[in-house]
């Protein structure tokens, strides 16, 4: 199981669509062998979901339409 101590040190960014004001965003962050993705309003200590390659690809795909 992953634990947050694997995300120490990661960069994290969001989506430049998710303005500054409502606090509705996700946060995503590369790491070596996965991406991670975390809700922006709670960033420390957060549940963070963590996505293989082909599993983050597929997703983006599927929401790009």
């Amino acid at each position: 199981m992953e634990t947050n101590r694997h995300l120490t040190g990661a960069t994290w960014r969001k989506s430049s669509y998710s303005g500054d004001t409502g606090g509705q965003c996700v946060e995503v962050a590369a790491l070596p062998s996965h991406t991670a993705v975390r809700d922006s309003k709670s960033p420390t200590p957060a549940p963070t979901l963590l996505f293989p390659p082909t599993a983050w690809s597929a997703f983006v795909e599927s929401v790009k339409g």
